[in-house]
């Protein structure tokens, strides 16, 4: 990886300090947010396409990327696959993402509230009023999109078969 390349996925991975100042600059230029998270552990084109369509509902998009601590908390002690570093890696990458910050706590209900997004987007089969910070988000005027996962795709189903295979 050259140089270049490194330096701009290194500036994609921010702390909660260097991405207000990113967040002041886009919205002082009147760039619409969008904001999503997940734990986004082993990447599979189920990821690509959501992310892909959060990305094209607004001018930047901002991942908010589960901790390895948190993301055993919610998948079991075998989780993460990948660490977070690794992980951050792989989402700054995609060209659509313009921002990745870390969290730790249980949800990342303190993040959207810092982010005020002006779009905020979750998968699957969640319904608006069990969104965290949906209701944060909508107070502020921003909206809310649920959008539908590509069928056939799971980190978890995928560590299964490996399992199953090896």
């Amino acid at each position: 990886m050259g140089r270049d390349t490194a330096k701009v996925l290194k500036d994609k991975i921010l702390n909660p300090d260097n991405l207000k100042a990113k967040i002041e600059d886009w919205k002082n230029k009147n760039q619409k947010i969008v904001f999503t998270n997940g734990c986004f552990d082993l990447l599979h084109p189920g990821h690509i396409a959501y992310l892909n369509e959060a990305a094209s509902l607004g001018d930047k998009l901002i991942i908010g990327l589960n901790t390895d601590a948190s993301v055993k908390k919610i998948k079991g002690e075998n989780r993460p696959v990948n660490n977070e570093y690794s992980r951050a890696q792989l989402l700054a990458a995609m060209f659509f993402i313009d921002a990745i910050v870390l969290f730790n706590e249980d949800t990342p209900l303190q993040l959207i509230q810092t982010i005020e997004p002006d779009v905020l987007v979750k998968g699957g089969d969640y319904k608006i009023e069990t969104i965290v910070g949906a209701a944060e988000t909508l107070e502020k005027g921003g909206k809310v999109e649920v959008l539908s996962f590509l069928p056939g795709y799971s980190s978890t189903a995928i560590i299964e078969k490996i399992k199953k295979e090896g």
